[in-house]
């Protein structure tokens, strides 16, 4: 590997470029956006780079940047890339040139000001920066500095850039989901603070930083705890988990703590709104599968089948939910719910293919469910209406809007053939192995999914033309360059999803290898050992 800071590139240059666009006269609107797209096309760039330079058999963490930050704390600027990160990253990379390019008018649309375009993209690759160094971080300190520090752009794409309305009720509606968003992220991030700090006292009493400090070292407190050498007992051990796993619960987010998505998906942008169901709730499900599994090992066996019963509580209530829908938004933000639970169901399964399964899931779900929440704005931008009810042959006057949306609404029910189904199937397939009845239950949201979507499908796409959709337009180019690139990966992983689990796959035998986890043996009928030929094995005869 060379020196050169290929991570600390990968986060600085949008942040560089959401300054550069700041800079930028306020009449330059067209010029902001363009050097935006221009930023987040670099970072994608960039983020291919790494994947091909990436050695898969190779050492755990790579690309590793270490310098000290704050050494009193023990506390340091530490940077690594394993295969989990570089799927998350590759599908940061692609998702954000893609949502500013769908956002492309929405300053039509969103607040006032003469400034506002430039403010919306810099805000967006703030998130995404902020979303990249979370990724890469070895440092627990840097990590949750950055999972915090996400939450404002976020809060300002959700509230302040939502859709415009002259009524007065939905401006703050609009504003209330920002304010339960960024109140419920931040609840979770100081509960979670608390256990950091907690963790840091355990390493310094145990002397693992230099002199009488801690160390906030992701890689030597996954030793100790592994080793059992952070001198805390069961009880503290599972409190200190707890703390971790509950500010992760809230993002992901894992039903009861769900309640926030909704309402902030529906009040932002559709672009702000896939940037938050897609990239950054991403976050959380990472959280759980590198800092809960790896510092907390036996606390994470523990709780495991408490959480893969929410888990499945979330799956079932999110698609029963979704069929009761009559906002199409609101209905594609509660299929992310549903979703979100067989991430962490397949994270906590504790096998190498749930966990495959849900690594892949979360690259999966964030394509499918861009293309769908995307293409859904488009339809609702031009009839200027979320209910589904208000919708009615939409396929006879924009065939291709509607078949795009068909395709993505059948990644969402995971059809075999489309990038969700080889997840779903790997998540289900593990946790079967560990959580029989879980898995069964499960399977039900595949009966729940087809008919949400379906139903969903045919009351907004099929039947005859009602009023007001006659001068519905199919996509336009701008349009169908957002949604081709998401049809094409969802078809071209749905048959050949090799690359990613080229990079999955040794990561997770490593974190199942660390915490000492091994596959379930399979379970075979005995077979009863055969006697000498010719003796007399049943006395049939007799």
């Amino acid at each position: 590997m060379s020196d050169f800071p290929w991570l600390t590139t990968l986060w600085v240059l949008p942040v560089a470029g959401a300054v550069a666009v700041l800079l930028l006269p306020a009449s330059r609107r067209t010029l902001a956006r363009g050097l935006a797209f221009s930023v987040a096309l670099a970072v994608l760039v960039l983020g291919i780079v790494l994947a091909v330079r990436f050695e898969p058999g190779g050492a755990q963490y790579q690309f590793v940047e270490s310098h000290e930050w704050i050494p009193a704390f023990g506390a340091g600027y530490t940077l690594g890339l394993d295969g989990i990160a570089l799927v998350l990253i590759l599908l940061t990379g692609a998702l954000v040139p893609l949502l500013i390019l769908a956002g492309w008018n929405d300053e039509r649309e969103v607040g006032s000001g003469r400034r506002v375009s430039h403010t919306y993209v810099a805000l967006t690759l703030l998130v995404e920066a902020m979303v990249l160094i979370s990724f890469v971080s070895l440092d627990i300190l840097l990590f949750y500095v950055f999972f915090e520090a996400m939450l404002i752009p976020m809060y300002f794409l959700i509230g302040g850039f939502g859709p415009r309305s002259a009524d007065l009720a939905h401006r703050q509606q609009r504003s209330r989901a920002a304010v339960k968003f960024l109140l419920y992220n931040l609840f979770g991030g100081l509960i979670m603070l608390a256990a950091v700090i907690g963790l840091y006292v355990l390493t310094a009493r145990q002397g693992l930083g230099s002199g009488s400090s801690g160390t906030f070292d992701f890689r030597t407190v996954v030793a100790a705890a592994n080793a059992g050498q952070l001198g805390a007992g069961p009880a503290v051990l599972n409190a200190l988990f707890l703390g971790f796993m509950f500010a992760f619960a809230v993002k992901a987010p894992l039903w009861p703590l769900h309640t926030w998505l909704p309402d902030a998906a529906v009040a932002a942008t559709p672009s702000s709104a896939v940037l938050m169901m897609a990239v950054v709730d991403k976050v959380g499900t990472f959280g759980m599968l590198r800092y809960c599994l790896l510092l907390f090992p036996d606390a994470s066996g523990t709780y495991a089948p408490l959480v893969v019963t929410l888990a499945v509580i979330g799956i079932i209530y999110g698609a029963l939910l979704a069929i009761g829908q009559t906002d199409v938004m609101r209905l594609i933000a509660y299929t992310s719910i549903s979703h979100f639970g067989f991430i962490i169901l397949g994270i906590f399964a504790m096998t190498s293919q749930g966990q495959t399964g849900a690594t892949l899931y979360m690259v999966n779900h964030g394509i499918s469910t861009a293309a769908l929440f995307l293409i859904a704005g488009f339809l609702v931008s031009r009839r200027g209406t979320r209910a589904i009810g208000a919708y009615g042959g939409v396929q006879k006057v924009a065939p291709v809007l509607a078949g795009t949306f068909m395709i993505a609404g059948l990644a969402t029910l995971s059809l075999p053939g489309l990038a969700p189904f080889i997840s779903e199937f790997l998540v289900l397939l593990g946790t079967f192995t560990r959580y029989g009845f879980a898995a069964v239950v499960a399977t039900a949201a595949l009966v729940l999914a087809a008919l949400y979507v379906l139903w969903m499908y045919q009351r907004m796409m099929t039947g005859p033309v009602k009023e007001g959709n006659e001068r519905l337009y199919d996509l336009l180019p701008r349009e169908l360059a957002v949604v081709v690139p998401l049809i094409a990966a969802l078809l071209f992983l749905g048959v050949y999803p090799k690359p990613m689990l080229d990079f999955i796959n040794p990561a997770v035998g490593r974190t199942l290898t660390t915490i000492g986890v091994h596959d379930p043996a399979p379970k075979t009928p005995a077979i009863p050992e055969a006697g000498p030929a010719g003796a007399d094995h049943g006395g049939a005869h007799k």
